[in-house]
């Protein structure tokens, strides 16, 4: 079921902006973080997401497993060009 709201342009810097309501977000299937495409046709603005969302520093680390990806990645003694 589709979600109509009723809002008002705003100025944000150079630019206007509207925020999108949640129950408007929630049937659209968009999430924080997702990107999304937006673009005009005459006198209608059409938003359309464009993939999944992106995880932010405090996801990605919560996910990190250092058992698969941890470990010393330098070298502990000079190697190549380094040695005199």
């Amino acid at each position: 079921m589709s979600k109509i709201a009723t809002l008002t342009l705003q100025q944000w810097g150079n630019s206007l902006a509207v925020r999108i309501p949640s129950a408007v977000a929630k049937s659209a299937r968009f999430k924080v973080g997702q990107p999304v495409e937006v673009s005009a046709q005459d006198s209608n603005v059409l938003i359309k997401p464009i993939g999944e969302p992106l995880l932010t520093l405090v996801q990605k680390l919560a996910v990190f497993d250092p058992g698969r990806h941890g470990g010393e990645a330098m070298a502990a003694t000079r190697a190549g060009n380094e040695v005199s």
